[in-house]
């Protein structure tokens, strides 16, 4: 369940891609998905009686606030990726996006106070180094264009910041349910932002074209498996089993998007893999004793 979500994560760049060849803008590709992809969840939400029931843990009445605030940033770490998207190959926006992974660790010491152990200092650096391997930067550093770059860190940013937010929250909340808030926070960020960036003419074919797949593959699949399958996985073994979004995403976009994915970005993308793996070998080891 959980590769099933991540994978779908992977596939969901190059659709965009496809997306702006046909001449789509990238407000009208994530306000269709969000859109949709709230419309579906709460359908869902509407006609399971089990989110009706009242929640029997004892969160704060802020909950459903804190839940859109996370919301909001999980809508705009679609914006800001799908907007780097637009100027960087899938094969390294996806490698940016996942500088989340870092950017975790130093926000965890930060709120701590508590300086990271041996492996995930080990493993910030694996990261980094694993990221100019899988973006080739050292060879196209003259190509690479600066602002998808910064679309694609700023994407990573409010990626890691949704985490933090909506992790610790309502853990006793119905999936669905718990979903639906979260697509609320992320509607009202899209639509904000969408306004000030809206096309001079808005298509609304983008919503039966490639809304619907956007919005299956990015908001509606990924959440109802992750809350499935993560329960039983674990962080640790579950955050290891996500990092496959990355060799999905790149051979997705080398076979539709005909990117150029050359030896060495394979060989970086190995190492930010396993470095997610270091970051998370104390909890593996206490797994597998069990």
């Amino acid at each position: 369940m959980v590769s099933i979500g991540a994978a779908s994560y992977g596939i969901l760049a190059t659709l965009v891609g496809l997306a702006y060849k046909e001449g789509y803008s990238t407000t009208e590709v994530v306000t269709s998905q969000y859109l949709i992809g709230l419309f579906t969840i709460g359908l869902l939400a509407l006609f399971n009686k089990n989110t009706r029931q009242p929640e029997t843990s004892t969160e704060d009445k802020y909950t459903v606030l804190k839940l859109m605030a996370g919301g909001t940033t999980f809508g705009l770490t679609g914006f800001f990726y799908y907007l780097s998207v637009k100027y960087i190959p899938v094969s390294v926006a996806v490698v940016l996006l996942m500088q989340a992974i870092w950017m975790g660790i130093v926000a965890e010491a930060l709120f701590t106070r508590k300086f990271p152990d041996f492996y995930k200092c080990i493993a910030v650096i694996m990261v980094l180094f694993g990221t100019l391997l899988a973006t080739n930067a050292i060879s196209s550093l003259d190509t690479l264009n600066i602002t998808g770059v910064l679309w694609g860190l700023l994407a990573a940013l409010a990626y890691t910041i949704m985490l933090m937010v909506s992790s610790g929250v309502a853990r006793n909340m119905h999936p669905q349910k718990k979903s639906f808030w979260i697509l609320l926070g992320a509607n009202i960020a899209v639509l904000i932002v969408g306004y000030f960036n809206m096309p001079a003419e808005y298509h609304f074919s983008i919503f039966y074209k490639w809304g619907l797949l956007v919005a299956l593959f990015g908001t509606i699949l990924p959440p109802l498996f992750f809350n499935a399958g993560m329960p039983k996985t674990g962080m640790g073994l579950g955050s290891i089993i996500i990092s496959i979004e990355i060799p999905v995403s790149v051979s997705m976009a080398y076979f539709l998007l005909h990117e150029q994915v050359v030896a060495v970005q394979w060989i970086g993308i190995v190492v930010i893999i396993l470095s997610v793996v270091l970051i998370n070998i104390r909890e593996l080891k206490a797994t597998f004793k069990e």
